[in-house]
């Protein structure tokens, strides 16, 4: 039986645990026939070692910190003496300092601000740039987003991050589209991941999809977006570029009440 993925190349990033949401795609990306590697740096690369060693076909983890230029560069020579192409990568890549979070909106300092913008936005261009000339016609970059369409409790200049980050895909799918190459977004509900639990009052955004999502919310499944990413991966959606794919229970559908 064929796979939505069989004979595809996938680089993910941003897997930290199992728990996460790049695991549960690494996973089903697997089991619908792609060959992956895993990208992690610093102190978080013995988590993702971990992980990737839980995969159902354990694989390597290649070294990246998104913003070097030099770990962009190593990344491209790896990969294409490894497999001399790269059919999709999903970006899973988001950072805030702490007092960017937690409402401390109007005494976040420019600096911290900046980094959310870099790490978790400027980052989708900097690989899709880096990886673009081993991507070929009818490859795939997904990324991961949060409605951003409204300003949410606690979530502050990382909200702001993620409104530069929808536009940067936007951007990114005019510019890279005429090489075949399309870029997209899957919009989750919140999901207890070990990066979400680190954003202080995660629970009051959890509460809300619990309450509002018409198909109802559980935090603790971040494999629901598994599938919607490997869709966005695979050639059945050769026609989507530009897209944002909410996974959120049918929450940005209905609205919240005051928060």
């Amino acid at each position: 039986m064929t796979g939505l993925l069989d004979g595809k190349r996938l680089l993910i990033t941003g897997v930290i645990t199992k728990e996460s949401m790049a695991f549960h795609a690494a996973q089903r990306a697997q089991a619908e026939g792609a060959e992956v590697l895993l990208s992690s740096f610093g102190r978080v690369r013995r988590l993702t070692e971990r992980a990737a060693q839980r995969l159902d076909t354990p694989v390597d983890v290649l070294e990246l910190d998104v913003n070097r230029p030099e770990d962009l560069d190593a990344l491209r020579s790896e990969l294409e003496s490894r497999w001399g192409r790269v059919d999709g990568v999903l970006h899973a890549i988001a950072f805030a300092p702490e007092d960017a979070l937690g409402g401390r909106f109007l005494t976040t300092p420019v600096e911290s601000a900046a980094t959310a913008f870099q790490t978790s936005a400027y980052s989708l261009k900097a690989l899709a740039v880096a990886l673009a000339p081993l991507m070929p016609p009818g490859s795939s970059i997904v990324g991961l987003d949060f409605d951003a369409s409204k300003a949410w409790p606690i979530y502050d200049w990382m909200g702001v991050a993620k409104a530069a980050l929808e536009a940067v895909a936007r951007y990114l799918a005019r510019d890279l589209g005429p090489q075949g190459i399309r870029v997209n977004l899957v919009s989750a509900g919140p999901l207890g991941t070990v990066a979400a639990r680190g954003i202080p009052g995660f629970e009051r955004l959890a509460e809300l999809w619990q309450q509002q999502a018409p198909l109802g919310w559980e935090i603790e499944d971040a494999g629901v977006v598994a599938g919607p990413i490997c869709f966005l991966l695979s050639d059945l959606a050769r026609g989507i570029s530009g897209e944002i794919v909410h996974v959120d229970g049918g929450f940005h559908a209905v609205g919240a009440p005051p928060v």
